[in-house]
């Protein structure tokens, strides 16, 4: 049997940009995805901190070093440039697995520098 666990969270990434005309995904500053292990087109969920909103897309890379995180196409009707959103990706372990199974967790400030 497979239990479905929290793989990643990117916690309080604030929303850099808005973009209701793409054809939809999150952008993420590809040094934010290598420190939690999402990879580009990888299954999200993001939860808006602001409004309570939560949608699923895939992970996009932005630009390196940027600190961008975008939300586009859809997704932009869930948030706006500002707010705080959390990412979360998850990973299907074996039961034999899962009581030692640990998330990487990446906790951000208010211009998504690590802590």
């Amino acid at each position: 049997m497979l239990s479905t666990m929290l793989k990643a969270k990117i916690h309080h990434a604030r929303v850099t940009e808005s973009n209701k005309e793409y054809e939809g995904s999150l952008l993420i500053d590809p040094d934010l995805m290598e420190r939690v292990k999402i990879v580009p087109y990888e299954k999200i969920l993001v939860a808006n901190v602001e409004n309570g909103k939560r949608g699923e897309t895939y992970a996009i890379p932005g630009e390196r070093g940027s600190r961008a995180i975008g939300v586009q196409g859809a997704m932009a009707h869930l948030a706006d440039a500002g707010d705080r959103v959390i990412v979360f990706a998850f990973a299907q372990v074996p039961e034999e697995d899962v009581a030692s199974h640990k998330p990487l967790i990446l906790l951000l400030d208010e211009k998504n520098n690590p802590k």
